[in-house]
């Protein structure tokens, strides 16, 4: 019987923050309150002065990911182990079958491969193509695995692309289901077109990459997807949203009434476009992932959704790559593997940037860091909540605590850090998952194999999909 007592601290829940001891015993919370007395044989934490959080969610990551010919840095053990380190208690990767590949069978690979975290983990599942037995398999991961969101990806052309038809079958289905689906928006017919056009142009280097990418590619892709979801009355969640145009797509939406969701990486929080035209190859490379990091302007109108309620999660969308690995794409930036790091600097950089300069109160940085994530994939107040009942999943955050991010001291097996030489303040001194210490003061204490697969259930709904659309039409034919 494992009992931790945490005793003195400042307990923040996204609705409110209150002084509060937290008792823990077997892996969930039994006890909040002032004046708890801890049992014999309690291990005792002192968090006087610091702030008590549910431990990070982490809604976009990519462990062990094969891609554009090569596989990720961190597995599921390093990459959860590097998110403990960073008070990251749980994520939520991604399978993403190949063209005609069943869905069954790469969640069965991914599964397996995700057995050996250091945290919690679960999983949206990518609809790369259509027929009959995509659509039966949604079902099955949905009502027997506890799948409730699918993601497709807009981009990517020849490869993992979801074309209109397929986002249609796909977006219905999930209404059925009472299933949320993601996108990833990006024009990839446009951003074919453009990676030739700027080659043509004789731009080969990492700073081609954010040209065949502009902001307009998004925002396209973004208002194409939210379109179809309102007339499939689906809600519809868009993740690493990194530009205005996407954001104000999101809002309009939302004006009117839709059910759209947003999720922004840290990385586009504070990382601008000027990274690809570093002159060293191996740096600008370092930075290229999709959608492509901005100019600074659009840093502002990310902040501003958060803010106002119209963008509601962050995440990492960690996919580490190495130098050696990037360099495949030395004469050809299409070919540079896409992704970076983050999942161990994501809270810190996000309280430093945001609390830190008055952007976000305690309370609205749980919401965002853990409590909106939980909400929206259903596993709310599981997880995302310090509560009589919830997971064990904490963090002991310490306001004055101070680091600077470098790919040196990193836990993350890759080889480069986005935030390199960031120094922040705020930092976990404490991070506790399933009622275990797994870093303490600097001392990671991650084990292969301990986190859970966490199944998520489906979204109940009133209404089947058929009556909301016959209903919309009908409405529609009347104002007409």
């Amino acid at each position: 019987m494992t009992t931790l007592f945490i005793r003195g601290g400042t307990v923040v829940n996204a609705d409110r923050a209150f002084k509060s001891d937290v008792l823990t015993q077997d892996g969930k919370i039994i006890a909040v309150g002032e004046n708890i007395t801890a049992p014999a044989g309690a291990t005792v934490v002192d968090a006087s002065g610091q702030y008590v959080m549910p431990g990070g969610i982490d809604p976009h990551t990519h462990m062990q990911l094969p891609f554009m010919g090569t596989t990720t840095m961190d597995d599921f053990y390093t990459g959860t182990a590097a998110g403990l380190a960073g008070g990251n208690t749980s994520i939520i990767d991604f399978v993403i079958p190949n063209p005609q590949q069943p869905l069954m069978e790469a969640y069965q690979t991914w599964r397996g491969w995700a057995e050996k975290s250091a945290g919690d983990y679960s999983f949206h599942v990518a609809i790369t193509w259509w027929d009959e037995t995509v659509k039966r398999d949604m079902g099955t991961l949905v009502e027997k695995e506890g799948v409730n969101s699918f993601k497709h990806f807009m981009a990517y052309k020849n490869a993992i692309m979801c074309d209109d038809e397929t986002l249609v079958n796909s977006f219905k289905r999930s209404l059925e289901l009472g299933a949320m689906p993601t996108v990833h928006a990006e024009n990839g017919e446009l951003v074919y077109l453009l990676q030739k056009e700027v080659a043509a142009m004789g731009i080969t280097g990492p700073e081609g990459h954010p040209l065949s990418r502009p902001p307009t590619v998004e925002g396209e892709a973004a208002n194409r997807a939210i379109a179809i979801a309102n007339v499939l009355n689906v809600p519809i969640y868009v993740v690493h949203v990194s530009c205005i145009e996407a954001a104000e797509a999101i809002s309009r939406a939302r004006a009117r009434g839709q059910r759209v969701y947003g999720e922004v990486l840290a990385g586009h929080l504070v990382v601008d476009d000027s990274v690809y035209r570093h002159p060293d190859f191996a740096t600008a490379a370092a930075h290229v992932m999709s959608p492509p990091f901005r100019s600074k302007e659009n840093q502002e109108v990310l902040w501003r959704g958060l803010q106002s309620g119209n963008l509601h999660t962050t995440a990492t969308d960690h996919c580490t790559f190495c130098a050696a690995q990037k360099a495949v794409g030395k004469d050809d930036f299409s070919k540079i593997p896409n992704g970076t790091g983050g999942v161990e600097e994501r809270l810190a950089v996000i309280w430093d940037a945001g609390v830190n300069t008055g952007r976000l109160t305690p309370s609205e940085f749980v919401a965002i860091t853990s409590a909106n994530t939980a909400k929206l994939f259903n596993i709310y107040p599981r997880k995302g909540s310090i509560s009589v009942g919830a997971d064990a999943d904490l963090v002991v955050w310490d306001p004055e605590g101070t680091k600077t991010l470098s790919a040196k001291t990193q836990h993350s097996k890759g080889d480069f850090n986005i935030f390199e030489g960031r120094t922040v303040r705020g930092i976990p001194s404490h991070t506790v998952s399933n009622g275990n210490l797994v870093f303490v003061k600097g001392d990671l204490r991650a084990e292969k194999g301990a986190g859970k697969y966490i199944k998520r259930p489906a979204f109940n709904s009133n209404f089947t999909a058929s009556k909301l659309r016959a209903d919309n039409l009908k409405q529609t034919a009347v104002v007409r």
